[in-house]
């Protein structure tokens, strides 16, 4: 059986920038969806890449990508999960950098067309 400690996981959120949400605890039954929602929620009101959905971010924890359908204990990494302490988990925002890309090719195909002419 689980002791109280267990089935709860101190979390805090890094953002590219490195400032952090958190930490918060957790229960280890939340989704990441949940985990991503939060964030949102809690998207510190001065940043400009602020996510929209859940779909906008990333949130990497031990080197992996989590998936939304999953949950916090389904994700803790026994490896780098100290009992009592704070896991960090990275935040990375998707939109914007699709945005961006979308300009850049779109922005790119008129402007580097390569013309060849033969004398």
């Amino acid at each position: 059986m689980m002791s109280g400690s267990q089935d709860q996981l101190e979390i805090k959120f890094r953002l590219t920038d490195g400032s952090d949400i958190g930490p918060i605890n957790y229960p280890v039954a939340t989704s990441v969806a949940t985990l991503k929602e939060n964030i949102i929620a809690q998207w510190p009101k001065e940043k400009d890449n602020c996510p929209l959905t859940v779909k906008d971010i990333k949130l990497i924890s031990a080197g992996r990508i989590l998936e939304n359908a999953k949950t916090v204990g389904e994700c803790r990494s026994p490896l780098c999960d100290v009992p009592g302490g704070v896991t960090t988990m990275h935040v990375v925002v998707v939109q914007q950098l699709q945005e961006k890309e979308k300009k850049l090719t779109s922005d790119d195909h008129k402007k580097n067309r390569c013309v060849c002419v033969i004398l």
